[in-house]
């Protein structure tokens, strides 16, 4: 098997991953994450999953490189990683009783033959009606301050849903497993 590289410093990528029991390495990709202008959220996904594989292509020339980018779209604004405490609680009550959409980008590079699978998986959360003390002792517990939207679907923020839409929970987390599987399949990689 061709080697895998994720191209990601994201630990919750890097345990979803784990999962599928394949080898891999990781690095960080060096990219500008700037939306362009007037860029849909889906395009901005697709675009910064491919451009975080293609940033690691010259030093690893012969593995199968997947880039992954995530946003949450709550209406027409792009919540990104709150990275404080404030920020976060202003995050989710703004989402308190609406629904957000989570865009994952998902790329597969061919480093050796340039050839490169690309998705865009959606997957929507429905917040139930969230009070100021449930948001602070949430935010206490798991200071969910590195993850777009200010929660871990993974840990207590599940408490925070009152239903979710798609179908790939692991798209929530970052890293589409299900459609991975398919690219990995595409590529010649059998998943255990």
């Amino acid at each position: 098997m061709r080697p895998l590289l994720l191209a990601s410093s994201s630990p919750y990528r890097r345990e979803l991953l784990s999962r599928l029991q394949l080898e891999f390495a990781y690095s960080a990709p060096e990219i500008n994450e700037t939306p362009l202008t007037r860029e849909l959220p889906e395009h901005l996904v697709r675009r910064l999953a491919l451009e975080k594989a293609k940033a690691l292509a010259p030093s690893h020339q012969n593995h199968l490189i997947i880039g992954s980018d995530q946003v949450a779209v709550l209406g027409q604004n792009i919540l990104g990683k709150p990275h404080t405490f404030d920020r976060a609680k202003s995050q989710l009550q703004s989402c308190s009783g609406k629904s957000v959409d989570f865009l994952t980008g998902l790329a597969l590079l061919d480093s050796r033959t340039g050839a490169a699978q690309i998705d865009c998986i959606a997957f929507t959360v429905h917040f139930r009606t969230l009070g100021d003390q449930q948001i602070e002792r949430y935010l206490r517990a798991e200071q969910p301050y590195d993850c777009a939207g200010s929660f871990k679907v993974e840990g207590l923020g599940i408490s925070l849903f009152r239903s979710t839409e798609g179908t790939d929970i692991t798209s929530l987390i970052g890293l589409p497993l299900i459609r991975l599987v398919d690219m990995l399949n595409n590529a010649g990689v059998e998943v255990p």
